[in-house]
């Protein structure tokens, strides 16, 4: 039995809706008790309206009608942000006696509210990028350098469980077929490029021989059999490929889909061959896009060779090592990016679909050993830094020396210095720009000022957001502050989702925000203050005055679909199965008509691409879920994790972005 009054709702009009006169009725076995079929609404003291109603309930729910109810009182209840343009700006602060309330107040020392960073923080400020890279399984699965005492020698296990020891391993000790660069593309056929206008040459393609129009990844594999005068598409999906596919949502999982199905088989693998003079930024922009890419969903992984060079041959090679007349030293560097290369193309056949190769690669010869070895296996592009400013290259230079393992050991700074400058001479003695296959050229792009990015035969989802991301990032350090907003009313009542106003504390959070906002970012008249469109994320930036906000949609919390306004015991007792479909796996749980993880991560894909453009300080006041996805991008945290990343309320989370890398400082204002 269920007591009830009808609601009258204008049509076209986004008025309260009005309660039926008299007494609540009553519904039992799906019809209305008693012969009453009229309803009186009062539109004002004079005015009664009276309606004819028919209904028929096969089934009504209490959580359906428990549900609307609350609705209905959010409804009676207008939006307190309602009129305030999606970009605005306060030019002066306001000096009422409730905004300079003492409580609000903060201390001068801003350091005063520092709480601990979590072991997975985004500190990859202070770690060598290239020690991030992929560790040389080739190396290691060996028993090679899986035990170093510091010296150089290697301790290999032996099967009694004792360890014998050894001098240090020479180039000879390990065998490595390094392909004959003079017979790479050996044959004559040249074909036109379709998509830039370019000439590349003609490769076989499995048993057939013909025209093969290269177009980069996802590309169709036209073929043109000797004995056919009809060109045909290979749509076969073969069953490697599932593994081979992004944890991925929407146009991401699409693209993935299209290329799986209508590229040649090395197209659904791509390395990225970084190409470029010593302190380029190569590594530094290698970890930047490996860190896009996992975060997109590609399963993807770099490669130093600089790592392999280590491990093999140690760490304390001085500049005549990297002499193109040093043939030991050749040989050395060869057989290492051999190694590397054999490890990312292995990877790639066990699934794994982006492999970054980071290294110097400034000669065509090692390009084509390069390219000889993914033959019929992955699709290369190569990735070339180029930089003509002094000033930048001094800067690289110093940091090479401070933080990279090469010169960890040399206790004199200076002749530190000249051993890189010396090396950089030899490698630019004989550079070679990158002229053949597909590549993408960056020319003084790590300032952020300017530049020019050139694109040859690149086409693709894939590599064409790859090209997006590299166009809009840069070098300036710059602070990112990430902040939940205060405490609202939803928050109190343990419910999911909903856009109620914030509580009294979080009022009082949204003042000690905009005093914390002032004193860091006192001298940034440039920052800017991004919200999600709903009340209670722009009701927590209206205190800070200064600075433009800008409402973004895609800020905006998980949707949680049917379960919106929930409390999550709520849809643990009525939706039991729902409830244990998203403990299984909170990543790609999808609420019912709402969204899942993963579907946020792909509609906050441009609010990644704009804070790498920003180069002033940005605030971001949005929700858990939502700044998890942020958060975890910044950290280069596995998307398994996202869902469990530790968000709290009242906490400020600073994101430094600058030349070595990401810093995180977290700040707690109020429990």
């Amino acid at each position: 039995t269920l007591d009830f009054k009808f609601l009258l709702k204008p049509k076209h009009n986004s008025v309260p809706c009005i309660v039926e006169e008299g007494p609540n009725r009553q519904l039992i076995g799906g019809a209305l008790q008693g012969d009453a079929r009229l309803a009186l609404f009062r539109l004002n003291a004079d005015d009664v309206l009276e309606y004819r109603v028919l209904i028929q309930a096969n089934r009504v729910s209490p959580f359906d009608l428990a549900a609307s109810w609350r609705a209905y009182q959010e409804n009676l209840r207008p939006s307190a942000v309602r009129g305030i343009p999606d970009v605005s700006i306060n030019s002066a602060p306001e000096t009422s006696a409730e905004n300079n309330n003492s409580s609000a107040s903060l201390e001068l020392d801003l350091e005063h509210y520092v709480v601990p960073a979590p072991l997975t923080s985004a500190n990859s400020g202070f770690i060598y990028a290239a020690n991030n890279a992929e560790t040389p399984r080739s190396l290691t699965l060996a028993g090679v350098f899986s035990n170093m005492d510091g010296s150089g020698n290697v301790l290999h296990p032996l099967k009694d469980g004792g360890v014998s020891f050894d001098r240090p391993a020479t180039i000879k000790e390990m065998e490595v077929i390094v392909p004959d660069s003079s017979r790479v593309y050996s044959g004559s056929g040249i074909v036109e490029s379709k998509s830039v206008g370019t000439f590349s040459p003609s490769q076989k393609q499995d048993s057939y021989r013909g025209l093969l129009v290269d177009r980069g990844v996802g590309s169709p594999r036209l073929v043109k059999s000797a004995s056919a005068n009809t060109f045909t598409v290979d749509l076969r999906m073969e069953t490697e490929t599932k593994n081979s596919m992004p944890a991925a949502a929407g146009a991401v999982a699409a693209a993935a889909v299209a290329d799986q199905m209508l590229g040649p088989k090395e197209d659904r693998h791509l390395a990225i061959v970084l190409v470029g003079l010593p302190a380029r930024g190569k590594t530094f922009t290698a970890a930047k896009l490996t860190r896009y890419l996992r975060w997109l969903g590609h399963n993807t992984k770099h490669f130093n060779v600089g790592k392999y060079r280590r491990l093999k041959h140690g760490a304390n090679q001085s500049a005549d090592f990297f002499r193109a007349d040093n043939p030991e030293g050749m040989e050395a560097r060869n057989e290492v990016a051999a190694l590397a290369m054999e490890d990312m193309i292995s990877w790639m056949q066990e699934g794994g679909q982006v492999g970054i190769f980071d290294a110097t690669n400034s000669t065509r010869k090692r390009r084509n050993m390069l390219m000889k070895m993914a033959e019929g296996k992955c699709k290369i592009i190569f990735l070339e830094t180029l930089c003509n400013d002094e000033r930048i290259i001094e800067r690289n230079i110093r940091l090479k020396i401070q933080q990279s393992p090469d010169y960890a050991e040399q206790p004199d700074y200076e002749a530190g210095m000249q051993d890189f400058k010396d090396r950089l001479a030899n490698y630019e003695k004989v550079y070679e720009p990158v002229e053949e296959g597909s590549y993408i050229k960056m020319i003084d792009m790590v300032s952020g000022h300017g530049g020019q990015i050139q694109v040859n035969n690149i086409s693709g989802y894939l590599p064409g957001r790859i090209v997006f991301f590299l166009v809009n990032t840069h070098l300036t350090p710059r602070p990112i502050l990430l902040t939940r907003h205060g405490e609202s009313m939803d928050n109190v009542r343990g419910r999911i989702g909903g856009d109620t106003a914030v509580s009294d504390a979080g009022e009082l959070y949204a003042k000690k925000l905009a005093n914390f906002v002032e004193k860091r970012l006192k001298s940034e008249r440039a920052a800017s203050i991004w919200t999600s469109t709903l009340q209670r994320t722009i009701l927590t930036a209206s205190p800070i005055v200064g600075f433009p906000k800008i409402q973004w949609r895609a800020l905006d919390e998980i949707n949680a679909g049917v379960c919106d306004g929930m409390t999550y015991e709520e849809i643990k007792r009525n939706m039991p199965e729902e409830y244990e479909a998203r403990k299984k796996d909170k990543l790609r749980y999808r609420y019912p008509r709402g969204e899942s993880y993963l579907d946020v991560i792909q509609r906050l894909e441009p609010v990644i691409i704009e804070l790498e453009r920003q180069r002033a300080p940005v605030v971001v006041i949005s929700h858990q879920a939502v700044l998890r996805a942020l958060y975890a991008y910044f950290a280069d945290r596995p998307l398994k994790e996202i869902p469990h990343i530790e968000v709290p309320l009242h906490t400020i989370i600073e994101i430094q972005m600058g030349v070595t890398g990401v810093q995180e400082k977290r700040y707690k204002l109020m429990d």
